[in-house]
């Protein structure tokens, strides 16, 4: 059982303290993270934490009280305006995070078809297979539907599955620029197009492109089009704590119209403490963040963000072209950006390659449908490229060596896996997951997490999946 200290501490015992959790972690700053981080630069990580501190105590809740913040947050909505070729109609918020924007652009789409099509009794949002979970997530919490399209072999949304899958009871047509799991940027002008022939809101989820996708632009990278010079999207959801290197959590959510974003609003005016009114989920909103996000917005300006996408850029076309010549590996999808996955041919499994790697200190999120490792480039992974490839080359081999050695017991394995994970009753399936997520409350980064994604994929009930990582939140979050 945690308690607090008797006494308080000391702040160097406590700092001390901090610093040796700290180095047990994933370092945050060697570019060695696939995910999660997006390194810029140690100049820029110390004038963010410097802006962050002086804002440390303010509250954003409340504009009237603190005018700096307010007057930062509308120059930082202009910039984003800007970069996205927002009409001078368009108005937007700050807001803690993709998950938020997103919940909140929603939201709007729920509580305008209220206004607009009160005979609606079940509305459904479309989104892509491939689109992110914060979609599916603002439904469950708003008591919305929601309708999964598939995507084509390249990653792309079919555009006549979603289409078809239009009823009575839509409001809002969703695509991602790019999407999270394959880096493919959505048809958005033909998904807009059928908003508009149906008269549905259009959302474009820009949260990990919105801040390089521009960029790239400017840099001479021919892409799909994506943002507001597209007739029919109604609303972007732009992160700039991703490929903006703000500190988290900062993103922007922005609509077409200023009216639109009336919707999102939450006011009530009964409370005896007075009216109360939020233009975001959030009450109280982290000053620090704000202050940070328009620091590094300043600092880095048009022409460090154009020298950071190239990076990027240039970083990710070396990985393309390194697995290009590994004929056991291959990129999934057609990615348009700086998000890549890979996978594996038959019979090598990329998740005990991706073990391989997290051996050699690198930190890759493994994916499904199919199987594969995430990587999110950045400006950072620059100076680290190289080593990445050979380590991942070596990997393969390593991968290689291990089924030679295997051969029959592997491949007898598996299939007892599958048959048993099959017939097992599911208390014994927790069982084992509950084993397996003892993990979670390790110390340090996992290294080996092939065998619970090989079980998971094994499953044969995707409820069966959703339990045992029920079971794998319940026992990390155990205190």
């Amino acid at each position: 059982m945690y308690m607090l200290p008797p006494a308080g501490r000391p702040a160097e015992e406590i700092l001390n303290d901090l610093l040796s959790r700290k180095s047990q972690d994933t370092d945050s700053s060697s570019s060695r993270l696939w995910s999660l981080v997006y390194y810029h630069s140690e100049e820029l990580l110390r004038l963010a934490q410097q802006a962050y501190a002086y804002y440390i105590s303010e509250n954003a809740l409340n504009p009237m009280a603190f005018p700096s913040l307010r007057r930062m947050e509308n120059e930082i909505l202009g910039i984003v305006k800007s970069i996205l070729h927002a009409p001078a109609s368009a108005a937007g918020t700050l807001t803690s995070g993709g998950t938020e924007s997103i919940f909140l652009a929603v939201k709007t789409a729920r509580d305008y078809a209220r206004r607009y099509k009160p005979h609606l009794y079940q509305p459904e949002i479309i989104l892509p297979a491939s689109a992110h979970p914060a979609f599916d997530k603002a439904a469950h919490y708003l008591g919305l539907k929601v309708v999964h399209v598939p995507v084509t072999s390249t990653g792309e949304v079919d555009v006549r599955a979603m289409e078809a899958a239009i009823s009575e009871q839509t409001i809002l047509l969703i695509g991602s620029a790019p999407s999270y799991p394959h880096g493919v940027i959505d048809p958005i002008s033909d998904i807009a197009a059928l908003a508009q022939k149906y008269h549905l809101l259009c959302h474009v989820d820009a949260c990990v492109g919105g801040f390089i996708l521009p960029f790239l632009e400017k840099n001479g990278v021919e892409l799909p089009s994506y943002d507001f010079r597209v007739e029919g999207v109604t609303s972007i959801s732009a992160d700039l704590h991703k490929y903006g290197y703000t500190p988290k959590g900062a993103s922007v959510v922005l609509y077409r119209e200023r009216s639109l974003r009336r919707y999102q609003f939450f006011i009530y005016s009964g409370w005896s403490g007075g009216i109360y009114a939020s233009a975001t989920f959030s009450g109280t909103r982290s000053a620090g963040a704000i202050a940070a996000a328009w620091s590094v917005l300043q600092y880095l300006g048009e022409s460090g963000y154009r020298e950071a996408a190239r990076l990027a850029w240039e970083t990710t076309q070396r990985i393309r072209s390194a697995v290009s010549k590994i004929p056991e590996l291959y990129i999934v999808g057609n990615p348009h950006a700086t998000i890549l996955a890979i996978a594996a041919h038959a019979p090598l499994d990329i998740y005990r390659i991706g073990d391989a790697l997290a051996q050699r200190g690198w930190f890759l999120d493994r994916q499904q449908n199919p199987a594969s490792l995430h990587l999110t480039v950045t400006a950072g992974h620059a100076r680290v490229v190289e080593t990445f490839i050979q380590d991942l080359a070596a990997a393969v081999e390593e991968e290689k060596s291990r089924m030679q050695r295997s051969g029959w017991r592997r491949r007898a394995g598996r299939a007892l896996l599958r048959t048993g994970l099959a017939v097992l009753p599911e208390r014994w399936i927790r069982g084992v997951a509950r084993l397996i997520s003892r993990t979670a409350q390790s110390n340090q980064p996992p290294r080996r997490t092939a065998a619970l994604y090989g079980m998971m994929a094994a499953l044969p009930k995707q409820g069966s999946v959703e339990k045992l990582v029920e079971d794998f939140l319940d026992k990390a979050l155990e205190h």
